[in-house]
């Protein structure tokens, strides 16, 4: 999703370009196997113990962008401990919820927040009881 816009970027064309492309990245995906992005590697199909692991060897900071259907495969088993939610001025009447419907209460503190002038909204929160 992000690879054929920033792989060619330089920090000179776009300061966010060394976040791109030298940050190591890892891909869920059960269809690729392989990746061209440098600093990219496949971590396979969705697998809680394989993304714990390697929140364990990455020293627990791991930043996911992209799929909304990832970050809930995430929270359904207990593998976030941060969100940082951008909240556009949208109405929506269904879809995708972040957190399932039945899923088990969990308790998340507000650390940060921000208002933007196009009326989104930043928020930032830590899990405080994972349930």
């Amino acid at each position: 999703m992000f690879e054929p816009a920033w792989s060619v970027r330089t920090a000179e064309d776009d300061p966010g370009a060394p976040f791109f492309n030298d940050t190591p990245k890892y891909v869920v995906s059960s269809t690729l196997t392989s990746t061209t992005w440098r600093n990219s590697s496949v971590l396979g199909p969705f697998d809680p113990a394989a993304i714990r692991a390697l929140k364990e060897r990455c020293g627990g900071g791991l930043y996911v962008s992209g799929s909304g259907m990832l970050v809930r495969a995430l929270l359904a088993h207990g593998l976030v401990d941060e969100l940082h939610l951008f909240v556009y001025p949208l109405t929506r009447g269904g879809g995708p919820r972040l957190f399932a419907e039945g899923a088990a209460p969990s308790t998340w503190s507000l650390t940060a927040s921000d208002a933007y002038g196009n009326g989104v909204l930043y928020s930032q929160y830590r899990v405080v009881d994972a349930g």
